[in-house]
């Protein structure tokens, strides 16, 4: 029975993927692959979500029958109709959700994109009739509870946000915030944000911020609120939106990460850009999220996070970076491995063992020192996993998830990273949180690879 409740986790865990993550589809591009191919290509990755700028019938037709959420968009040129009359809301859910829906699995309807920091007051007045409308339509579409109405917000929504317990709104945006808030505490539908740790390591480009946006082993910043240790910018911003939320009274509206990324290139006035912190963020970014630990503010879960972007789009105006921020090329090959391919998220088969044996070394094991916190470990829980070394062990099911704590899934993670490399001292740093032992920390199925002579 104990073997069968252990394959039935290990199914449940595989199976159902990684839910909070998704991608944004963006087509300013004159080269991109057929949506064909695309759907193809999702369905070879973890990626469960996709999110359209529009409502492009050819993609969402293809997206057909592969159970891939899709969030389609209204754009901030419709809000005036959609918000001065209601048939034009049902029309638009007429062309762009019936044909293809349930088939097509549209989850999400974003009413225009960052329209607050348009500064149109017009447009802004009109945001939150609009939503309602559409909200409407979806009802009358027996659609209501299935398809959730929201708009996107750039960060710029938030007046203060460091440290992340003071997050508040800009104050001139809050009448306006008051009234989108309680839809979405009414309609249940997710505050969506555009978080970009880039953007605020561009601003404040030393090397100890790069490695708190990486997610990389970092001394970690105290938020004087609260004495809150925080260990990477992408916690930081979420948390900063989740007091925002909470000082306008709206603390239970969920929120979802619509947009964040890294580019892989950029123009040489540009700090940051390369293909090693594109890597780093979006990896470190996808373990943290499969860890589950959740920011310290909301613990426990993973905000549903779109990665930006699919595609590189060609035609975008701006810096170079604007160009360059696709996981994919429009090959279909990837710009860089982040671990979503599902070839590389297949567990072992119970033929071998999840760790082989390995022959005996010199170097021993790396572990925790004692002491170091949850969070400083949760740090080089993150890094470590996003490396590309196989931490499914510590993932539900796995022959090492038990017990189930920080301390002991980040002992497992620096071991094994430490393994993989060459196995000098510094490979056993994490920030000096780590240290070698002679003394084999394996236990029960739960086997540590390396070993002393």
């Amino acid at each position: 029975m104990a073997a069968f409740f252990f394959f039935l986790l290990l199914c449940i865990h595989f199976s159902s993927a990684e839910p909070f993550i998704g991608v944004n589809y963006g087509q300013v591009a004159d080269n991109l692959p057929p949506p064909s191919a695309t759907a193809k290509l999702l369905q070879s990755t973890s990626i469960e979500k996709v999110r359209l700028y529009g409502a492009d019938p050819a993609i969402i037709k293809a997206l057909a029958n592969t159970g891939i959420g899709i969030v389609v968009g209204a754009a901030n040129g419709d809000i005036p109709a959609l918000a001065s009359d209601p048939n034009s809301a049902a029309q638009w859910i007429n062309s762009n959700v019936l044909p293809f829906y349930p088939a097509s699995n549209i989850i999400l309807i974003t009413v225009g994109n960052e329209v607050l920091t348009t500064n149109d007051p017009n447009l802004v007045n009109q945001l939150l009739p609009a939503m309602q409308n559409m909200q409407n339509a979806v009802n009358g579409a027996k659609l209501g509870g299935k398809i959730k109405v929201s708009t996107v917000h750039s960060m710029a929504v938030l007046g203060q946000s460091d440290p992340p317990s003071s997050g508040s709104f800009v104050p001139s945006y809050q009448p306006a915030l008051k009234g989108l808030l309680q839809f979405h505490n009414d309609n249940g539908s997710p505050f969506a944000i555009n978080p970009y740790p880039f953007f605020a390591y561009e601003s404040d480009s030393r090397p100890e911020t790069l490695a708190f946006c990486l997610f990389q082993p970092n001394a970690g910043r105290v938020d004087s609120g609260n004495g809150i240790k925080y260990m990477n910018m992408f916690d930081a911003q979420v948390d900063a939106v989740h007091s925002a939320l909470s000082s306008m009274g709206f603390k239970d509206v969920e929120i979802m990460v619509a947009e964040t990324g890294w580019p892989y290139s950029g123009d040489s006035n540009e700090v940051g850009t390369s293909v090693e912190n594109a890597k780093a963020y979006n990896g470190n970014l996808i373990a943290h999220l499969r860890s589950m630990v959740g920011t310290p503010l909301m613990p426990g879960k993973s905000v549903d996070t779109y990665l930006f972007a699919l595609y590189d789009e060609d035609l975008k105006p701006g810096p170079g970076s604007e160009r360059a921020f696709g996981l994919f090329k429009p090959d279909l090959s990837m710009t860089y491995d982040i671990s979503i391919s599902k070839s590389s998220q297949t567990p072992s088969t119970p033929k071998t063992p999840v760790t082989p044996q390995p022959k005996p070394t010199a170097t021993g094991w790396c572990v925790p020192k004692a002491g170091v916190s949850d969070a400083q470990l949760q740090s080089s829980l993150d890094y470590a996993c996003g490396q590309g070394v196989d931490c499914s062990p510590i993932q539900p099911g796995g022959a090492c998830f038990e017990p189930n704590t920080i301390a002991s899934h980040a002992a497992y993670a620096m071991n094994i990273y430490y393994q993989s490399s060459a196995k000098n001292p510094w490979n056993c740093d994490f920030s000096q949180t780590a240290t070698l032992t002679s003394q084999n920390p394996s236990y029960n199925n739960c086997i540590y690879p390396g070993g002393s002579t």
